[in-house]
């Protein structure tokens, strides 16, 4: 387990602020947190002297962000097993109010993979400046070759070829692990993802709903960034065949993610996304690579496939791809409530409490409620992050 930072002695509340709670905003109230966890939710007037106030001068008080699927940030990747790269993804993204994430890592050769799942490890051993590291999300290497996006098709590979053995050895340390259901050998793989209570998760993938459906029966329950690498319903003669999209925007059993940067997807697909799934099995992720943050025109990498920054995403250098975005998930949040016109108290729960929900985190995670890790962020109007805090303690302050 992951050692705790020093706690602060005593008890403190958070005070003048607009308090997103899952369901509602309010004011009036404070967040109420002793050492490292939320006390509970109370009216301001009726603290005592006892009790540490800081006024937040009218900004959002919000549950830390979570981000499932992020492959780096900053000039790094999470597919670099390094203290460097690491530290610059994670305190780049405590910055931005993110404080949870999944270490996300594409497709590579397996010993490399290995080596990242193991420095994974380490890193949770230990204690970090930067957002909690909650585990990895496995992206790959078990994808369909039409879908593989920008995935280095040199490290493709499908399940039934001996490897996820190896992967698997290290799978306390995974979280979600992603690939397509329709490749032999991986309805084996779903049926023992879920035994070892990993979550399994459609991407990448040709498959056609019958696919879908035959996963589903054996634990397939989540499909990353929709739209992006997902097969569509084609005709075979007269016969319309739902692909992965069309199960995934129907089917209730399985959550989906959405790549909200306005790029990915236009405003009328991120409606339809919201429309289908709901905010309760939608999650807000950034899928950002080492291009977040950095200037447009930069060229970044990912194993020995190169990506520019281009238009506000990452794209392959010939721009008919892209390549992950560039957008982290708090520059996320205004895009959903203007553009998409999703109520704030859904979007902040769609970026919160259904990403802790669906890696079974939600008993501690993703909301401001009584027993909860104090995992806290305050947001400026434009969800520029004031201050956040993680287990009760200050990791960032603007």
């Amino acid at each position: 387990m992951r050692k705790k930072l020093e706690q602060a002695k005593g008890r403190l509340a958070l005070t003048n602020g607009r308090v997103i709670l899952p369901q509602k905003v309010v004011t009036g109230k404070a967040v109420i947190v002793e050492g490292d966890k939320i006390l509970g939710i109370g009216d301001a007037g009726s603290l005592d002297d006892s009790t540490e106030k800081i006024d937040v001068g009218g900004r959002y008080i919000a549950p830390g962000l979570i981000d499932i699927h992020i492959h780096g940030a900053f000039g790094h990747t999470f597919n670099e097993p390094t203290v460097e790269a690491f530290a610059s993804i994670t305190e780049g993204n405590i910055a931005h109010g993110v404080t949870s994430l999944l270490m996300t890592i594409a497709a590579a050769p397996i010993p490399d993979l290995v080596k990242c799942l193991e420095f994974g490890r380490q890193w949770m051993d230990e204690s970090h400046k930067g957002s909690h590291m909650l585990g990895v999300h496995l992206e790959g290497p078990y994808f369909s070759m039409a879908q593989k996006g920008a995935q280095d098709p040199k490290n493709i590979r499908t399940p039934d070829d001996g490897t996820p053995d190896v992967l698997l050895e290290h799978h306390n340390v995974i979280k979600i692990m992603s690939y397509a259901p329709e490749l032999p050998g991986a309805l084996e793989l779903t049926a023992r993802l879920a035994k070892l209570d990993i979550v399994p998760a459609a991407g990448h993938s040709s498959a056609k709903d019958e696919d879908v459906l035959a996963a589903i029966k054996v634990g397939l329950r989540h499909v990353i960034h929709l739209w992006s690498g997902q097969s569509r319903a084609v005709r075979e003669g007269p016969w319309r065949k739902p692909g992965l999209l069309e199960a995934s925007l129907v089917f209730d059993e399985l959550t989906a993610e959405m790549i909200a940067d306005n790029k990915h997807l236009p405003p009328t697909l991120m409606k339809l996304a919201y429309k289908c799934k709901g905010a309760d099995r939608l999650c807000v992720i950034s899928d950002a690579t080492s291009g977040a943050g950095m200037p447009e025109g930069t060229h970044f990498h990912m194993g020995e496939m190169e990506y520019e920054v281009h238009d506000g995403v990452g794209m392959l250098l010939d721009h008919t791809r892209f390549a992950g975005s560039t957008t982290l998930v708090n520059q996320m949040v205004p895009i959903l409530t203007d553009v998409a016109g999703i109520p704030l108290v859904e979007v902040i729960r769609m970026a919160t409490l259904t990403p802790a929900r669906v890696i079974s985190l939600d008993d501690r995670k993703g909301s401001l409620e009584a027993g909860k890790d104090a995992d806290i962020a305050i947001f400026e109007d434009d969800f520029t992050a004031r201050r956040t805090m993680i287990g009760g303690q200050w990791m960032y302050a603007a």
